[in-house]
Order: structure tokens, then C-alpha cells, then sequence
């Protein structure tokens, strides 16, 4: 097994060594885009007066909650099934261009004995009867990104409540579009960031809200996650498939921007941590991106066996690692990665870092330090015990058995409908999803300008230095009901885990 072993490293770095020679070899800077610098600078020094502060604000109870889907594919389909097990929603209508994707959640809704929900197919723009139905109260977006404030707007401006996706929006005019239209009509516009809700993020929110990590001096967050195969996954007529992203939009995200395009994930818990627009915000960025090593050479070699892939053969592809820091009004730091090409390991990053004491999720298992050293395991479960916030205690077990990335989803989802039909506020409104969603369009800047630092919007106005922290331990509200797994799905979750 040891000579094994050591001809493995030696057939590896020999490998390597030809790979890194081969990447400098081909690893020509890509082009730059050429300085694009009114539009993206207009919009950061833009004057907006707020019309109403969508911060705390507790929209009236819908005891039951009306609820349309656009976009049914993984997400979307998923989102369907979570909400069905949540007390006090109707799915009322479902809207895909694919007529297959609404006939799947029609037949699931069938499953469960739910009605029938309006069905919406077949033109891209469809989407927007469904809006316009005066008997919805929330619109659960899950579509291609560039689809996403177009239709949160649109929603909005029909009376509806949004709930959508990540990114919120791709650049800051349609940031700032969605914030002034949240204000004007009055409606809730929440980004569907699902980590915020993971377990040790709240574990580490909790305990920095009662000051066990002393004052908090930086955090860092992260996408990194291989989906190389899946970007340059096409459709397949004879199976049916639409391949991972539908129309190859995601490959096509990555073939015309450079820059962080997915920051939120690892941005959202540090931003919650930190009460980023909840008395400080965050003051400038700065954002540096290697040259791309893969996607580029993933796409010549298989434009040389399939025409199918030459349209995306010869692009300059966003490079493989980005890395952005930001400093906040406090000054404070934040360091955001994006790679979703390496060989990597799965990381969020998570970390926070204060002057008493730290945590770190990846690579798992979670440390905690409380002092100059982590905390043993037992010490480990004690914190757990302690600190686990009430939202966990009351729905934790029941969302890892719905599921939904280990059962994050279902409990964004669970207090989303429980904060509407409570009439509370939600734990993420309009300016937080503008904001982290602006990373993207701030990075692309910066690094097509050497990396030169770019002010951060404030799209709060001022706001920030009085708006109060959301609440994790269910102080008021926490009363809606999970409605009992059947014997057959829990069973079903059991198998997928």
C-alpha cells in the first residue's frame, strides 16, 4: 500500500507539474473589457431619497398565504414540495416555459391529496399572468438569473410579496430598481439566501448576538464548489433533459462576466453576524480574479468532438478564483471567494473572527474557539446545547427530514411563512438582497480596473444606523405548524440521506 501510494504522488505531481506548464503556456491573460465606468459609478453615487424604510417593516397577517411559483426546475420543484408541509399555504398557480416541469409539480400536488394549481406553460414571458392573478399573495421565484428582479418587479408592482432566489438582481440598476419599488408599493422583496438558515450559522449568530465572540473584527465567506460538469452539461433530447441549466445559461453567466457572480451564499451569515444594515454597512471593495485555467480549456476540447459546444468554444471565461474584500463603515473586513471550477472540496469558508473568540465551519467537522484554542468535542456539544437558537429547537428535526440542503431550506421557508402570517418582519428584506447582490456587478469593476476600489451603495439611505437586528429566537411568532411527513416521504428522505 506505501508503494502505492508513492507512485500515485509521483504519477500526481508529475501531472501537476505538466498541468501548471501547460496552463502558463496557454494562461495568457485574457483580454480585459474595456473600462466601462460612467454607468457602474452613476449608479453607486445615486441620490434615492427612501420613500419608506422596508427594515422592520411587518406587512399585515395573511393567516393563510397564497402562494405562485415561477420556474420549476430543481429548485423550484423542491421549494413546492417544502412549502406543502408548512401549515397555512395554498399553491395556487405554477409557471414554467417547459410544459413538462409544471405537469411534474401538478403531479406531486396530486400525491398529497392538494388541489389542482393554475398552470402557466409555454411562452417565455407566461410568467407574468401568473403575477397579475388577483388570489396570490406571494410570487417564489426560481428561474436564470437575469430573469429574477424583471420579475420581482413585476410581482411587486401586482400586489405580491416576493420571495427569489440568488443573486436578487445582476447589476445596480436593477438593485436600486428593486429597492424603490419595494418601498413604493410596500411589499416584502426577500432573497432566498438558504445559508443564512443553516445550523451553524445560526449556532454562530446566536452566540455572536450574546457576545461570546467579542466585538467582531472580520469574517469570510465562500462559494466554492465544482460545477465544471454540470455548467458544460447539454440537453438530451432522447432523455428528456434540459441538461443542468436550462439553455446553458449558467456556462454563459461565466463565458461574459468576470468577477465574484455567486457571493451571497458565504456572504449572507457573515453580513447577519456582523449587522451589516443593521448598524454598520458596508464602505468600499476591492476585487482581484486569477486567469481562467479550465472552463476555457474545457470548452475547446469538446467543441472538437461536438459541434453543439462551438458557440461556447473561444469565449474569455470569468477566471477560476476570484477573491473580494470588503471594509465596512466600523472597519471591519470581509474576504468573499467564488470558485466553481477547481478540485477543491466543498466551502462556504464561514468564518468569524473577534477579539474574544473565533469559529470556523469548513473543512468540517465546525471549530469553535472561545480563547487561544478550539474547543474539544465535548466542550463542542456543550456549546451546541447552549446556544442552539430557539428557531432550531422548533423546527430543526422536522426540516431534516422535509430536506432541502440538509434542511436549511425548510426552515427559511418555514419562518418566511410564519413571519407573513404573523404579520412580522422578515429576517431579510429588499436591502439586504441588493446589497450582497451587488458584490457581483462591484467585483466585475474592480477587477476589469487592476483591482482599483469602488465604493459599495448604500441602499439603505442612511437607515443602517437605526435599523434593529432581525430575530432568531422567535420572540414573537414561531406558531405555524409543520404539517406530519407521510410514512412514504420520510421514508423517501431517509434513502436520499
Amino acid at each position: 500500500m506505501k508503494s502505492n501510494r508513492r507512485d500515485f504522488l509521483k504519477a500526481a505531481s508529475l501531472a501537476g507539474a505538466g498541468a501548471l506548464a501547460g496552463g502558463f503556456a496557454s494562461g495568457c491573460a485574457p483580454k480585459q473589457p474595456e473600462s466601462n465606468l460612467a454607468p457602474i459609478l452613476e449608479a453607486v453615487k445615486k441620490i434615492h431619497v427612501q420613500k419608506f424604510n422596508m427594515s422592520g417593516y411587518a406587512a399585515p397577517a395573511l393567516p393563510v398565504v397564497r402562494v405562485g411559483f415561477i420556474g420549476l426546475g430543481d429548485r423550484g420543484s423542491g421549494a413546492v414540495e417544502r412549502l406543502s408541509y408548512i401549515e397555512g399555504v395554498e399553491i395556487k398557480a405554477l409557471a414554467d416555459l417547459r410544459k413538462a416541469a409544471v405537469e411534474g409539480s401538478q403531479k406531486y400536488l396530486a400525491s398529497i391529496g392538494r388541489p389542482a394549481a393554475q398552470e402557466f406553460y409555454g411562452d417565455e414571458n407566461i410568467w407574468m399572468k401568473l403575477a397579475e392573478l388577483p388570489d396570490l399573495d406571494l410570487i417564489y421565484i426560481c428561474t436564470p438569473w437575469v430573469w429574477h428582479a424583471k420579475m420581482a418587479v413585476y410581482s411587486m408592482e401586482n400586489g405580491k410579496h416576493v420571495a427569489c432566489e440568488v443573486p436578487l438582481c445582476r447589476t445596480l440598476d436593477e438593485a436600486w430598481q428593486l429597492v424603490e419599488t419595494s418601498e413604493k408599493t410596500r411589499k416584502h422583496c426577500m432573497m432566498l439566501e438558504n445559508c443564512c438558515y443553516d445550523f451553524f450559522e445560526l449556532l454562530t449568530l446566536n452566540m455572536a448576538r450574546q457576545g461570546m465572540f467579542g466585538d467582531i473584527v472580520h469574517g469570510e465567506g465562500a462559494y466554492i464548489h465544482n460545477l465544471v460538469g454540470m455548467n458544460f452539461k447539454k440537453p438530451d433530447d432522447e432523455k428528456q433533459s434540459d441538461g443542468a441549466y436550462t439553455g446553458m445559461w449558467r456556462l454563459k453567466e461565466n463565458a461574459s462576466r468576470n468577477g465574484n457572480l455567486y457571493p451571497t451564499h458565504g456572504l449572507g451569515p457573515v453580513c447577519q453576524v456582523m449587522n451589516i444594515n443593521r448598524g454598520d454597512k458596508m464602505e468600499y471593495l476591492t476585487s482581484m480574479s486569477t486567469n481562467d485555467f479550465i472552463f476555457g480549456k474545457r470548452a475547446q476540447e469538446l467543441a472538437q468532438g461536438d459541434s453543439f459546444y462551438s458557440e461556447f468554444a473561444g469565449k474569455n471565461y470569468r477566471g477560476n478564483m476570484n477573491t473580494t474584500l470588503v471594509r465596512t463603515n466600523l472597519g471591519r473586513t470581509i474576504m468573499i471567494q467564488h470558485d466553481v471550477s477547481s478540485v477543491r472540496p466543498y466551502s462556504r469558508l464561514h468564518v468569524i473572527s473577534g477579539t474574544a473568540g473565533a469559529a470556523i465551519k469548513y473543512p468540517e467537522p465546525p471549530r469553535i474557539a472561545l480563547g487561544h484554542s478550539w474547543l474539544k468535542e465535548d466542550e463542542m456539544k456543550e456549546v451546541w446545547e447552549k446556544f442552539t437558537p430557539e428557531i432550531v429547537k422548533r423546527v430543526g428535526e422536522m426540516a431534516r427530514k422535509v430536506g432541502g440542503h440538509g434542511g436549511m431550506d425548510f426552515i427559511m421557508d418555514w419562518r418566511m411563512i410564519d413571519c407573513l402570517r404573523n404579520g412580522l418582519p422578515l429576517d431579510q428584506d429588499v436591502y439586504d438582497g441588493a446589497l450582497w447582490s451587488s458584490i457581483a456587478p462591484l467585483s466585475e469593476w474592480s477587477v476589469a480596473n487592476k483591482s482599483q476600489s469602488i465604493d459599495v451603495p448604500d441602499f439603505t439611505c442612511g437607515s443602517w444606523k437605526t435599523n434593529k437586528p432581525h430575530g432568531i429566537n422567535l420572540e414573537t411568532g414561531g406558531n405555524t405548524q409543520v404539517l406530519q411527513l407521510t410514512e412514504e416521504k420520510e421514508q423517501l428522505q431517509m434513502n436520499v440521506r
